[in-house]
């Protein structure tokens, strides 16, 4: 089965449209893991924009499912990963202008570094998955470092509009997905997952987990969040069934 994990960040870029205490993410991790989700998921940025050390310390000690700090490879937020040692560590890229993540990292551009980087993280007892475009090379790339998981980026897919355009997409990501599953290799897919565009993706025989956060939250402030985790499992399921149910007739 394919499990969920629920990023809360943007429950804390709520809160810091007011500087104040509310909504807290720490609640939001809390009852999502109560409504089912798998994990929680936060992204600690160096410019601390929304999740800050004080969130991930505490959901880190209160989380009973896993808990997937997302961060970019930086001397400070290894080092604080190394001290938090959550389940899983996503590698991200990282640029101080955007708005959310702009795309997947490019392992190939220095294989050594993050090499050396998961050496640190396993270390420290912490898987660690990378977040990179559905391309054979980065997928490599994550195999000669080590790594446990990857991430494949599909915001490029929840953009499209053209039905041959985004039917492409989808075989190229599950092609992707298919490839890093026969090389050994745990398989995310995230962001800019919704309602509306996850079913098509949910394979259980190419992917483990899948991180959704902000159409997640977007839900919650009409549905409340633990409705709103519990109606993006029921998707999943009905997915994979589906996907079972076509494997099977064929």
């Amino acid at each position: 089965m394919i499990k969920l994990n629920v990023n809360v960040d943007h429950v804390a870029t709520l809160r810091n449209a007011r500087g104040g205490v509310e909504p807290d993410p720490v609640t939001a991790a809390l009852l999502s893991e109560k409504a089912g989700a798998s994990g929680i998921v936060c992204h600690l940025r160096e410019d601390r924009r929304h999740i800050n050390d004080r969130d991930v310390r505490i959901i880190r000690e209160v989380l009973q499912s896993k808990f997937d700090l997302e961060m970019a490879a930086t001397d400070e937020i290894i080092a604080i990963a190394c001290e938090l040692k959550p389940e899983l560590v996503t590698i991200v890229p990282e640029k101080r202008m955007e708005r959310t993540t702009e795309g997947g990292l490019d392992l190939t551009s220095n294989i050594d570094f993050y090499k050396d980087l998961v050496k640190k993280m396993h270390d420290n007892g912490i898987e660690v998955s990378f977040f990179i475009e559905p391309i054979e090379s980065q997928i490599e790339a994550a195999l000669i470092s080590e790594a446990d998981m990857v991430e494949l980026h599909t915001g490029n897919y929840s953009l499209m509009k053209d039905p041959m355009e985004i039917s492409n997409e989808i075989s190229k990501i599950k092609f992707a997905g298919r490839f890093a599953k026969q090389s050994g290799l745990k398989v995310a897919a995230g962001h800019g997952l919704n309602y509306l565009n996850t079913l098509p993706l949910c394979d259980g025989s190419i992917f483990n987990e899948f991180s959704i956060g902000h159409s997640i939250i977007s839900r919650s402030i009409f549905a409340g969040i633990e409705s709103a985790v519990k109606e993006m499992i029921d998707i999943i399921h009905k997915g994979e069934l589906m996907h079972l149910n076509r494997d099977f007739k064929s």
